[in-house]
C-alpha cells in the first residue's frame, strides 16, 4: 500500500523510522532536527512503541544502546553539538556491535555555531569523531522522499552488519516540504538472534566462511553475555593485554563493512562519458542536477552513501574524464577523499566549490564555475 503525503524531510525521518520497525527512539531537542523528536513523540504510541525526551544527547544514545540490546529497533536524532556529545557510545556501540540508527541534521559550527543554517561540516566527524579503528556506515539524503527511503534502507543495514548507521541530512533537506511516496509493507531486515538460553560464544566468528556478523544475544531472554566496550575474546571477556584477540576483533568489526562496500555503497550517476565530472552529495547536488539536466557534455557522481567511501565507483568515472569539480558546504572535507581516488585513476584536475555561511550552490554558478574550467 501506498499513501501520498507532502511533509519536511525531518517528517519524512520519522515516518520512515515507523515503516522500518523502530519502536523506540530517546531523543534530546536540538536544531534543526527537533520536529523528528516531535513525531516521534506522536506516532509512537500509535504502534506501541516508546518514546523518552532524555536530559541530554549522552543520555539519549545511551538509552538507545541500551534499548537495542532488549532486541528492539531504536533511533535517535540531533544536529552538529549534540552529536559531538555522542561520539563515545557511538564507539561502545561499534565496539558491542549494538545496532542503532542516528540522524545527525547538520548545522553551520564549530561550537554552537549557526543553529538555523545548512553546512555540511560533520562529514569528517561521522567518519572518525569516535576514536579507534573502526568502520562505519553514512548516508546523505538530497530529498524528503530519500529522507524517508534512507531511513528504512538505514535500519535494515544496522541490522543486517550489526552497527550503528548514521544518516548525514542538513537543514535545508530537513525542512523543506516535498511530496513523498509512503509505501508500506517494505522488505525488512529482521534481527538475527541467538535462541533463547545461554549463549557461549556470543561474538563467534569464521573468516574463512566470511560468517563475520554473529548473531544478536537479547537480554531479557536468558542469553547470558558479557557486554564491554574493552577488547573482548569471542565469550565476551575483555582481553585488554592480548594483541592476537585485538587484531581480530578490529579484522572483523571493519572487514563486515569494508568486504561488503558493493552491496553498501548507493551512487547516483549522470552523463558518465562526460568530460567533466561534478562529484557532490546532499543539498548541493540538487543544484548540480539541475545543471547536469541542461548540459549533457557534465557528468554528474551524487554519493548517497558517504561512507564506506564508493571508490570504486569514482574511479571509474575519473579514468576518462579531463577534470572534476566537487561541491560541498564545508571548506574541503570530502575533498581530500574525492582527490586521493581521483588522481590514483588518472585524473590531475580537482577544482573546488565551497559554500559555508548557510549559502547555497546556485546552478547559475556552478555553470559560470564550469566555463572557467574550459577555459571559455
Amino acid at each position: 500500500m501506498v499513501k501520498e503525503d507532502f511533509l519536511s524531510g525531518n517528517e519524512a525521518v520519522a515516518e520512515g523510522a515507523i515503516a522500518a520497525g523502530c519502536r523506540f527512539f530517546a531523543g534530546y531537542p536540538i536544531t534543526p532536527s527537533t520536529e523528528i523528536l516531535e513525531k516521534m513523540a506522536r506516532l509512537l504510541p500509535q504502534v506501541g512503541g516508546r518514546f523518552i525526551q532524555m536530559e541530554d544527547e549522552m543520555a539519549s544514545i545511551a538509552a538507545i544502546i541500551g534499548a537495542s540490546r532488549t532486541g528492539k529497533k531504536t533511533m535517535t536524532a540531533t544536529s552538529g553539538p549534540g552529536f559531538s556529545l555522542m561520539q563515545e557510545n557511538i564507539g561502545f556501540a561499534i565496539m558491542t556491535e549494538t545496532p542503532i540508527v542516528i540522524v545527525n541534521v547538520q548545522r553551520g559550527g564549530p561550537s554552537s555555531g549557526q543553529p538555523t543554517v545548512s553546512s555540511q561540516g560533520d562529514v569528517m566527524q561521522t567518519r572518525w569523531g569516535t576514536h579507534g579503528d573502526h568502520s562505519i556506515i553514512v548516508m546523505a539524503p538530497n530529498s524528503a522522499q530519500e529522507c524517508f527511503d534512507l531511513t528504512i534502507e538505514a535500519f535494515n543495514l544496522a541490522e543486517n552488519y550489526r552497527t550503528p548507521v548514521i544518516i548525514l541530512s542538513d537543514a535545508e533537506i530537513g525542512h523543506m516540504r516535498e511530496r513523498v511516496l509512503i509505501e508500506k509493507g517494505r522488505k525488512l531486515k529482521k534481527r538475527i538472534r541467538f535462541k533463547d538460553g545461554r549463549v557461549a560464544f556470543p561474538f563467534g566468528f569464521d573468516f574463512e566462511s566470511h560468517e563475520l556478523v554473529p548473531p544478536f544475544p537479547v537480554f531479557g531472554r536468558k542469553n547470558r553475555v558479557h557486554v564491554t566496550g574493552l577488547t573482548h575474546n569471542i565469550v565476551g571477556y575483555p582481553k585488554t593485554c592480548d594483541s592476537g584477540v585485538q587484531e581480530n576483533l578490529l579484522r572483523r568489526i571493519i572487514d563486515k563493512i569494508e568486504l561488503n562496500k558493493s552491496k553498501i555503497c548507493k551512487v547516483e550517476i549522470f552523463n558518465p562519458g562526460a568530460d567533466i565530472l561534478i562529484v557532490t552529495y546532499g543539498s548541493p547536488s540538487r543544484a548540480a542536477l539541475e545543471v547536469v539536466k541542461n548540459n549533457k557534455d557534465i557528468g554528474l557522481l551524487r554519493l548517497i552513501t558517504l561512507w564506506p567511501f564508493a571508490d570504486e565507483e569514482l574511479m571509474m568515472l575519473a579514468k576518462n574524464v579531463e577534470s572534476i569539480l566537487v561541491l560541498e558546504m564545508n571548506e574541503g572535507q570530502m575533498l581530500s577523499e574525492i582527490e586521493r581516488f581521483a588522481r590514483r585513476a588518472g585524473c590531475q584536475r580537482i577544482e573546488f566549490l565551497p559554500k559555508v555561511g548557510g549559502n547555497l550552490h546556485h546552478p547559475h554558478e556552478i555553470e559560470l564555475k564550469i566555463m572557467e574550467m574550459k577555459g571559455t
